[in-house]
């Protein structure tokens, strides 16, 4: 598989170039790096757009829900969004303001997957990308729970990236002569403490692949599951 990302007319960056990103490896790091996923679909001649969680490899993004869930039909071709806020760009003016941020865009037609062996690898990966070690620990599905739940794979061969970082673009303008402060002002997501359930009989304690999260930053390894030998993180295939 190429390093290159796709150069459709939808993925074509033509505004911000600088900020586009071309090599697959971008695509990657940002939805090893996301947790919430923009699901956008058609529904009965209206957009919808649905958070969601996700899972990946090198080559699908996975979606799941209820069987009864209109976003996933996978009756016409959809566009997913992973993006994550890394701070605010606080210029001199209010025109120069902006965002630094990492987003990836997702065109596709989506398979909804049926195979047994394929469910349960795309399903696995959705748990593991959430909260890595937690399908082994957890009870897996069963034959009930799966008949309700539809798994999407959505191709990676038609996606765009954006990243933008750094300090405002106006320290050359005229509006540097006003003496207002500008910068930036990152912004950084961290894992809490684990509650327990209050229901949870005494002697139970937090399992270490969940206890070990407290106190870290929420992202995730930027790595391309099928390169992991296992252990935790997204399991190898």
């Amino acid at each position: 598989m190429t390093n290159e990302l796709s150069g459709t007319g939808r993925t074509r960056h033509r505004r911000l170039r600088e900020q586009g990103r071309t090599e697959r490896s971008e695509l990657f790091a940002v939805l090893a790096a996301g947790l919430v996923a923009h699901l956008g679909v058609i529904n009965d001649g209206w957009p919808m757009v649905v958070p969601t969680s996700y899972g990946f490899d090198e080559a699908n993004l996975y979606l799941h829900g209820s069987v009864a869930s209109v976003s996933l039909r996978a009756d016409s071709p959809l566009c997913v969004t992973i993006t994550m806020a890394d701070g605010l760009v606080l210029a001199r003016s209010v025109f120069e303001h902006a965002l630094n941020y990492r987003c990836a865009m997702i065109y596709g037609y989506p398979r909804i997957i049926t195979e047994p062996d394929e469910v349960s690898t795309g399903l696995r990966l959705l748990s593991e990308h959430m909260a890595p070690g937690q399908w082994d620990y957890a009870r897996q599905p069963n034959r009930k729970e799966l008949a309700a739940t539809r798994l999407l794979a959505v191709p990676l061969d038609e996606a765009s990236v954006k990243i933008r970082t750094g300090p405002p673009d106006d320290a050359d303008s005229p509006d540097a002569g006003l003496g207002r402060w500008a910068g930036e002002l990152p912004l950084a997501a961290t894992w809490e403490q684990p509650v327990p359930d209050p229901a949870l009989p005494p002697g139970i304690d937090v399992p270490p692949h969940i206890a070990r999260r407290a106190g870290t930053r929420a992202r995730l390894p930027v790595v391309l599951p099928g390169l992991l030998a296992g252990g935790a993180g997204v399991p190898a295939r």
